[in-house]
C-alpha cells in the first residue's frame, strides 16, 4: 500500500492562522506522519519547538502568496526562515517578471535563494494558474537552471490550483533534473492519487487527515 502520507507538507497558510492553530497543525503531522508540516515564515521557530524529536520535516513559504517583493527580500526571509529551523523553503517566483520576460530576474531570484538556504530543500513556486503553457515551461527551466530541487505548481491563494495538464507540462520542461510539487485544491484521495501517477514527489494539502482516512478505509 502507498504511504500516502509521506507525499504530504501539511499545510497553514491563511492570515487568520494562530500560534494555537499551527500546534495543533504540528500534532496532527506528528500523528499522521506527514513529510513536512508548511507554515508562513513568523511561525517556523514555534514548529520547529513543535515537531522535536520527530521525524516530521519544517517548511516555510518565502515571498509568499504573491512572489512580488524583491529579491533580497526573498533571500532575507530563506537565510532567517532556516535559521530559525526550516530545513525547506517554498518560494513564490515574481509572476510579473515572468510574464514581461524578465527571465533573468527570475532565475537570478531563484538562485539567489537557493544559494542563500545552501543544502537546504528549495521548492519554486510558478503559480501556474496565471502562466501559459509556454510560460510554465519557461519558469519551470529556469527554476532548474537556477538549481532549484523542486516545482511547484501554485499557492492556493490565486485564481486555480494544481491541474494534471499544468503537471505534465512541468514534468516534460524539467526534464528530470528538478521534483515536482503539486498544491492548491487537492482534498479528496483520488485527486491525490492522479497526481502521484503523473509523477510528483509531493503533495501540499490542508485535507492531508481526511486522504490518509479516505485511504486506510
Amino acid at each position: 500500500m502507498i504511504e500516502i502520507n509521506k507525499y504530504i507538507d501539511h499545510t497553514l497558510l491563511k492570515a487568520t492562522a494562530t500560534a494555537s492553530d499551527v500546534r495543533e497543525l504540528c500534532s496532527e503531522a506528528k500523528e499522521y506522519n506527514f513529510f513536512s508540516v508548511c507554515v508562513n515564515s513568523c511561525f517556523v521557530p514555534l514548529v520547529k519547538e513543535e515537531l522535536s524529536g520527530s521525524d516530521v520535516k519544517v517548511c516555510s513559504v518565502v515571498g509568499f502568496p504573491l512572489g512580488s517583493m524583491s529579491r533580497e527580500a526573498k533571500v532575507f526571509e530563506a537565510k532567517q526562515a532556516v535559521k530559525d529551523g526550516a530545513t525547506e523553503i517554498d518560494m513564490v517566483i515574481n509572476v510579473g517578471a515572468l510574464k514581461s520576460k524578465n527571465f533573468d530576474l527570475v532565475e537570478q531570484e531563484i538562485r539567489g535563494v537557493k544559494e542563500g538556504i545552501g543544502s537546504n530543500v528549495l521548492k519554486v513556486i510558478i503559480e501556474t494558474c496565471y502562466l501559459t503553457r509556454e510560460e510554465i515551461t519557461i519558469a519551470s527551466k529556469l527554476a532548474v537552471k537556477a538549481k532549484a530541487d523542486f516545482v511547484k505548481t501554485s499557492t492556493g491563494f490565486g485564481t486555480g490550483g494544481a491541474e494534471k495538464d499544468h503537471v505534465k507540462i512541468m514534468k516534460d520542461a524539467v526534464e528530470g533534473q528538478a521534483k515536482i510539487k503539486a498544491s492548491g485544491g487537492i482534498k479528496n484521495l483520488d485527486t491525490a492519487l492522479n497526481y502521484i501517477e503523473l509523477g510528483v514527489d509531493r503533495i501540499g494539502t490542508s485535507s492531508g487527515i481526511s486522504i490518509v482516512k479516505e485511504l486506510n478505509k
